[in-house]
């Protein structure tokens, strides 16, 4: 496999090392407390790895739809947010920490594999809401570790997490 372009590597190493550091904050987290709700908002340990595994795998998925020529239709006549993230936790709670790690790592791992073969001309094509195929890699992937990161260290510190665009 050739060597991904610059800007794509970038965005590589960044996603990667931002999920790093939301590995890290989770692995400080009692494994007796992983899946007690009250981390974020309701969510446990547990379902916040399940909801930044399945947003892993929805960048994934947008990476796919661009390499079909298809990304102009990803997004529409889908669920809402707030839609997905309720069926994200449902699932989680019925799945074992150690499954939803498997899941997490795997859409993880999918993820990156295609975003390394990218083309870059492909990262200014927008969805059907207008964001472009680098906004949603960037929001659904390392923007995404990094706000969750966040909600832990401010579990951590117990304060209220930081509002998303304080995490900016």
């Amino acid at each position: 496999m050739a060597e991904p372009d610059p800007h794509v590597q970038e965005l590589l190493d960044g996603l990667a090392a931002a999920r790093g550091e939301f590995l890290a904050a989770l692995g400080d987290i009692d494994p007796a407390l992983r899946i007690t709700p009250g981390l974020v908002g309701e969510w446990s340990a547990r379902d916040l790895l399940a909801h930044v595994g399945y947003w892993a795998g929805h960048a994934g998925e947008a990476l796919h739809r661009a390499e079909e020529g298809e990304l102009e239709g990803f997004g529409r006549d889908e669920l809402s947010v707030d839609e997905r993230n309720e069926v994200v936790t449902r699932v989680a709670r019925e799945t074992e920490y150690a499954t939803v790690a498997q899941r997490e790592e795997g859409a993880f791992q999918a993820f990156g594999e295609r975003l390394a073969a990218v083309d870059p001309e492909l990262l200014a094509d927008r969805d059907a809401d207008g964001d472009t195929l680098e906004e949603i890699i960037a929001f659904d992937g390392a923007d995404h570790y990094r706000e969750h990161t966040l909600d832990i260290r401010a579990w951590f510190d117990g304060k209220d997490a930081p509002d998303e665009a304080d995490a900016d």
